[in-house]
């Protein structure tokens, strides 16, 4: 069986994408309302001199399933994999619900403002990773988990 390479239609971004970029699948089929927030706080962080670049955002089942599969090569066992690539079945990046901000100013200012637009950091080992938490404009960021195997979402 040929070995299928993922394309920008299966969301692989190139360097220097931006949450305003709808040209690509990654960033546009992201859902809305993350898009949005993202888009309202990457404006603000803007006013700070601070640009959100994306490294990964919406992914097809097939791309989700190359990385985890290069996860278990680089990792050794599909079990330490599983604390840094979800399953496409599991993944935040598949249903279009997480995106992976580049560069540390980006991450940085997302970690103290994220929450007053909802965008919280969910994995400890992951501070590139922000998933659409709304109820943290109100009540704040929810507790970290460890990694991905902490999260009951990643649960079979």
């Amino acid at each position: 069986m040929p070995v299928r390479t993922t394309t920008e239609a299966d969301g692989v971004l190139p360097a220097g994408v931006t949450v305003f970029d709808d040209r690509y699948p990654g960033v546009a089929n992201l859902d809305s309302a993350l898009l949005r927030a993202l888009r309202a706080a990457a404006a603000d962080a803007a006013r700070d001199g601070v640009e959100f670049r994306v490294n990964s955002g919406w992914r097809s089942p097939a791309y989700q399933n190359q990385l985890l599969r290069e996860a278990v090569t680089k990792y050794g066992s599909a079990a330490e994999a599983a604390r840094w690539v979800a399953t496409a079945d599991t993944s935040a990046h598949v249903a279009g619900h997480a995106v992976d901000i580049g560069r540390f100013d980006a991450t940085a200012w997302l970690a103290r403002y994220g929450a007053r637009y909802g965008l919280c950091q969910i994995y400890r080992n992951e501070p590139w990773h922000y998933e659409l938490r709304p109820e943290a404009v109100r009540h704040g960021r929810p507790p970290l988990y460890p990694d991905p195997t902490h999260d009951p979402r990643m649960q079979p």
